[in-house]
């Protein structure tokens, strides 16, 4: 981040500073002036998050809502920003937006209920069938404990696909409500552990890698290139060399999945 941001702050400072210089600066004095640039220079990023989790949205969620959401996050991610660890600022602020809009529609449950109940049943049924078999299920026999046959089964997958975006914004929590590790921050930045973080913290986030490298190849792939190359379903298509709707339900598949791992494990460790 060495780019010089003298020509944003014209009415705030002759002198002009690296990005590093100013985050330091707003980090001792909380200059309103400063945050005022950062919001104007990453708005921007605030629409490419909310343009990502609107495709796939039903109708009825609104783009400029999901912008209006998503710039919470941004404010959040610049009061809250630390330039000493070892993170990007755009990063951190993606996490910190696309969870914001996430507990958004989480407030005003856009989901139908039909298809909640559904996501329920299929991620109860992964959970309990990989637990008996000790290994990842496949799809025959997931359609199979449900009743179903494999046309039911994709029909099933594609209707809750989309619906499971939300999932990876899930949290853990180790203790009171300032230790939760997003599922989500898990794939976002794997490698961004910071030695200051509580050990309970740091074995949570353990355990959620752990469940994420457990998942079929294909599957861990598109989480990552999803989540932390930041590619649209239709590019991790062309990587894979499958179709856009194969990759959703390959995606929703992950997700269900993972938190059905997760929920084995958590019950486990309760």
């Amino acid at each position: 981040m060495g780019k010089v941001f003298g020509n944003n702050l014209a009415d705030y400072s002759l002198e002009e500073k690296t990005e590093e210089e100013f985050w330091q600066e707003y980090r001792q004095k909380r200059d309103p002036k400063i945050r005022e640039m950062f919001i104007k220079q990453y708005a921007p990023l605030v629409k490419y998050v909310a343009g990502k989790v609107a495709v796939g949205m039903p109708h009825n969620v609104e783009f400029d809502d999901l912008v209006g959401f998503g710039v919470f996050g941004l404010l959040d991610a610049i009061d809250k920003f630390d330039p000493d660890k070892n993170v990007k600022f755009k990063t951190y602020a993606v996490t910190r937006i696309r969870g914001a809009i996430f507990d958004e529609l989480r407030t005003i449950d856009w989901v139908p209920r039909s298809v909640r109940q559904k996501t329920r049943e299929l991620e109860e049924a992964i959970g309990s069938l990989e637990a008996q078999l000790g290994r990842t299920a496949t799809d025959q026999e997931i359609a199979n404990s449900l009743g179903l046959d494999e046309k039911e089964f994709i029909k099933t997958m594609m209707k809750i696909s989309g619906t499971t975006m939300l999932s990876l914004n899930d949290v853990w929590f180790s203790g009171d409500e300032n230790d939760k590790v997003s599922i989500g921050d898990s794939i976002e930045s794997p490698a961004s552990l910071n030695p200051d973080v509580i050990v309970e913290k740091d074995d949570i986030r353990r355990v959620i890698v752990e469940a994420i490298e457990e998942l079929p190849d294909k599957e861990k792939k598109i989480l990552v290139l999803y989540y932390y190359e930041d590619l649209t379903l239709k590019e991790i298509g062309e990587v894979l060399e499958v179709t856009e709707s194969r990759v959703s339900q390959l995606h929703t598949k992950a997700i269900l999945r993972l938190r059905a791992k997760l929920t084995n494990i958590r019950k486990g460790i309760v």
